[in-house]
């Protein structure tokens, strides 16, 4: 469920459209928004258009945004013959998307301000700008778009109007998120097992089934039913009210397990499913920290990367968004300057190479050897351009990355390379960034139902229980 700043798109009056007053963070967040709000008109302050002169230098996404912004800014202006103050048709530009109209500021605008706020500083001047607006066009609203919370109450205090950019955020309710998962109700083979048709293949079963149920699956969406006859299954196809689902490979027995790791609980095994199968080419993996995204990504990629032959290397990255204060430039190459960054990775590694009890601290020391020869990291700030060729790509903390980041970082993606991202929306260190506009919740959002991607939300902590009781009470 989309949410949109603009109401509708339907036909009104100049008196009924909004007059949006863009704040500079919103054009930095999103340099498309000026296409974003359908029929109503646009409003940018100068210094709004200050604000972004000053970020426009660096190689910083905030400053690529900026430089984005004022060509498109600059496409605008140079398009139109007709007066500035009469306000730029935004259709043309925009292709039909929008059609407002964008005001810039033309005149000096000295607003009343109350005595305590400073008038030198960037945010109070908009929110001036804001009140003369106001008192101008007194038959129609006038409303402020931010991302900054505090410039929202300030707007709010003054008596002005002032909400988020919606446009990006991909739920109102985080609790609506795709889980990848679903449970069939106890009657279920009752009401769809009547023309059932099974067949099996390599070990596993599919089965053919009809019912109401059926419109409601999603391809790669994981079924479980608990009881006497427990299942676990996955859709393959849809067809009107006819699904093809297939029984999963159990991680969870010894048999199975993948570079020594098995499944402890049901959505460990999903996940496991979803990362060994060859056909799925995304895999997004949500959950708290504990639940084993790293661990079974991981387990996973060493089986099919040095047991499978199936990727030539394992490549992680990560944002580097500190949780404290900043260490300061770190010495080094590419990969020496990401260590302090990976401590997750290192201590899955850890992990993982202390499956073979008998092989001693040599054998050990040699395969801790070979593993890092088939692991690259690599930084996020080095991936524009770049095309991976059968590579498992694994994408950690992804929920700090802008749905444009994202985007960036998965169409890297060559022949033969499989993505993992890896996340927990609750945990977003990105300024501006909410669980609702991470790109993390974009991606589940708009992968989900595709043939080739799978996505499980792990529920359940396996880390130990006094990390399991802190996650609950803390």
């Amino acid at each position: 469920m989309l949410r949109r700043n603009a109401v509708d798109s339907s036909p009104v009056t100049a008196a009924a459209r909004k007059l949006f007053v863009l704040d500079t963070n919103v054009l930095m967040h999103d340099p498309t928004c000026l296409y974003r709000f359908q029929e109503h008109d646009l409003f940018l302050p100068i210094m709004t258009l200050e604000e972004l002169d000053s970020h426009k230098k660096g190689m910083s996404e905030i400053a690529r945004n900026a430089r984005q912004v004022t060509r498109t800014l600059d496409e605008i202006v140079n398009g139109t013959a007709a007066a500035i103050e009469l306000g730029i048709a935004l259709d043309g530009a925009s292709r039909q998307l929008a059609s407002g109209r964008l005001f810039l500021q033309t005149e000096a605008i000295t607003g009343e301000l109350p005595a305590g706020l400073p008038t030198a500083k960037a945010d109070n001047q908009i929110l001036a700008v804001v009140i003369h607006l106001q008192k101008r066009h007194p038959e129609r609203p006038v409303i402020l778009v931010s991302k900054d919370i505090n410039m929202r109450i300030k707007a709010r205090t003054l008596g002005l109007q002032a909400q988020d950019y919606f446009n990006d955020k991909v739920l109102e309710d985080t609790d609506l998120l795709y889980t990848g998962t679903r449970e069939l109700p106890a009657d279920f083979w009752d009401e769809h097992g009547q023309d059932m048709v099974s067949r099996s293949r390599d070990g596993r079963t599919r089965y053919r089934i009809s019912g109401p149920l059926c419109p409601q699956f999603l391809v790669n969406q994981f079924l479980y039913q608990e009881g006497e006859r427990p299942l676990q299954a996955i859709v393959r196809s849809l067809a009107g009210t006819t699904a093809e689902l297939e029984t999963l490979i159990d991680y969870s027995h010894a048999r199975n397990s993948v570079w020594g790791i098995t499944a402890r609980n049901r959505e460990q095994n999903f996940a496991l499913n979803a990362l060994m199968n060859p056909d799925v080419d995304f895999v997004t993996l949500l959950g708290q920290a504990g639940t084993g995204k790293t661990l079974l990504t991981l387990a996973a990629g060493l089986t099919q990367v040095l047991d499978d032959k199936r990727y030539g290397e394992i490549i992680v990255t990560r944002v580097t968004v500190p949780v404290g204060e900043d260490i300061g430039f770190l010495p080094g190459t590419e990969e020496e300057k990401m260590g302090p960054w990976m401590g997750a990775l290192e201590d899955n590694l850890e992990v993982l190479n202390r499956g073979d009890e008998q092989a001693g601290d040599w054998g050990r020391a040699a395969t801790r050897d070979l593993i890092r020869h088939r692991i690259r990291i690599k930084s996020l700030n080095f991936m524009r351009g770049r095309t991976f060729l059968n590579r498992y790509l694994i994408i950690d903390e992804a929920q700090n990355l802008t749905p444009k980041q994202m985007k960036t970082l998965i169409t890297r993606a060559g022949p033969g390379t499989k993505v993992i991202c890896l996340g927990n929306i609750a945990q977003i260190d990105t300024p501006y960034l909410s669980e609702g506009s991470s790109g993390l919740s974009y991606v589940v959002d708009r992968f989900k139902g595709w043939q080739h991607a799978g996505h499980v939300t792990l529920q359940r902590g396996e880390r130990s229980r006094l990390a399991d009781y802190a996650g609950e009470v803390l």
